[in-house]
């Protein structure tokens, strides 16, 4: 009975969280502008799409800083992670808190700052500015999911491998980037999630002419959501789902192999001790 309640509770959560994207999908494919009436079945939504030169501006602009933003994100948070693992005491304490002040600060105090600072050092308010600020508040993100994978890593696989002879670069490439490769894949696809899913932070640091979908989104409901906007949300969202089947699949699989490694290891080990305690046992015996 426990267990039936806790499955029905579980599938009333997944209902609230996924019933607004299955309807959004639905009306997608909706003849009828109107949202409280379906009007049958067609793609002539998608077909608009294509030929809608504001909102596929609007993407690809999306689609490209959140790509550039979360790329250098996860090589400056990476890095980032690697030196704060290292250090102790309360300069990591100092460090750690500031890193978590722009993942708590609202997110409309973050904008007007940058923004600010934008105006401050002389930098045109544009494509240039949004993207410094997708990069500057997807770090934290990045350094918060990398940080977990570093401390469950051995401390002394990376000296064991310089001491056989590797090189620095050699040992952090064989070594530790595939043992914290699933932190670091984690916080990739967490900033480009939320570099593409920002709307404040982009609105205050744009200039004319450069809009991301967010803010295309936001001006066009205040007329009233176009069907065009479910047609490229659906799309959207079927491209992060099949991305994040295929990163789970290749993780799965790695840690299949990785488990396999570690198991046929202890066996070798195994099998040497045992047969290092036979030869000691015949030898006593003779």
């Amino acid at each position: 009975m426990v267990k039936f309640l806790k499955r029905c509770y579980a599938a009333v959560v997944y209902a609230f969280l996924y019933a607004p994207i299955l309807i959004l999908v639905l009306y997608s494919f909706n003849d009828s502008k109107s949202r409280g009436a379906w009007g049958g079945f067609t793609l002539r939504w998608y077909n608009e799409l294509l030929h809608n030169r504001e909102i596929l501006s609007s993407l690809y602009n999306t689609i490209l800083i959140a790509v550039l933003s979360a790329a250098v994100a996860t090589v400056i948070g990476t890095a980032a992670a690697i030196g704060l693992h290292g250090w102790r005491g309360y300069k990591r304490t100092i460090i750690m808190n500031i890193t978590y002040i722009p993942v708590l600060n609202p997110d409309i105090v973050t904008g007007v700052s940058l923004m600010l600072l934008f105006v401050f050092i002389r930098i045109p308010l544009g494509f240039m500015t949004m993207l410094l600020a997708h990069i500057t508040f997807n770090i934290p993100y990045v350094i918060l999911s990398v940080l977990p994978k570093l401390k469950q890593l051995d401390s002394y696989l990376y000296e064991a491998a310089l001491d056989l002879g590797a090189t620095p670069w050699y040992a952090f490439k064989k070594v530790i980037l595939p043992e914290i490769m699933p932190g670091i894949i984690t916080g990739l696809l967490l900033a480009f999630t939320l570099s593409i899913d920002d709307f404040v932070i982009s609105f205050f640091t744009t200039g004319p002419g450069v809009t991301n979908l967010s803010i295309t989104v936001f001006s066009r409901a205040r007329k009233g959501v176009n069907p065009t906007i479910n047609a490229v949300s659906t799309l959207m969202f079927l491209a992060v789902l099949v991305l994040l089947v295929i990163v789970n699949m290749r993780v799965s699989k790695e840690n299949q192999r990785r488990g396999k490694r570690n198991h046929e290891q202890k066996t070798i080990v195994r099998n040497r001790r045992f047969g290092g305690t036979r030869r000691h046992l015949h030898n006593h015996a003779r």
